[in-house]
């Protein structure tokens, strides 16, 4: 509320006023989010995957061109949140020579993917080919029926 528009210029009002005009800027701050989480949103959303399922497997395919394997982590969180995560570096310039033109993504990159409950976290492997990292997910082998149990009845 803007006490200046009803004409009240006490400074008791206008020392109400500023105090709710900082509370206003406090709230706006505490909503606006960290650095942290732009950053790894940001990462997030340039690193495309394609996840399929296979019936004993479920394979994550995200391309990662010109990395080494050192520079990609490949990280279970938790019990079923696959992490794949890593840093694209910047070519280092050579004397004499300047870029005209940067088109290439550098800099980390990581996707989150929640796992379903019959994937084995114990068996995963990850292979960079090519260019392109795949990682496999193990399928937990599907639980046996229960058979029925007979009670034996009694003549009382």
């Amino acid at each position: 509320m803007d006490f200046r528009i009803m004409n009240l210029d006490n400074p008791l009002f206008s020392t109400l006023q500023q105090m709710m005009d900082v509370s206003d800027e406090a709230e706006k701050s505490f909503n606006a989010p960290t650095r942290t989480y732009v950053r790894d949103a940001k990462a997030m959303a340039s690193t495309p995957a394609d996840v399929k399922e296979e019936p004993n497997s479920y394979v994550f395919v995200i391309d990662m061109p010109g990395l080494k394997s050192g520079d990609i982590k490949v990280q279970v969180e938790g019990d079923n949140v696959l992490i794949i995560s890593g840093e694209r570096k910047r070519e280092e310039e050579k004397e004499g020579a300047k870029y005209l033109r940067m088109e290439r993504r550098v800099g980390k990159f990581m996707r989150k993917f929640v796992l379903p409950e019959n994937a084995n976290t114990d068996a995963i492997s990850a292979v960079c080919q090519d260019g392109v990292l795949t990682v496999t997910v193990e399928k937990l082998p599907p639980p046996e029926p229960k058979k029925p149990k007979t009670i034996e009845v009694k003549i009382a």
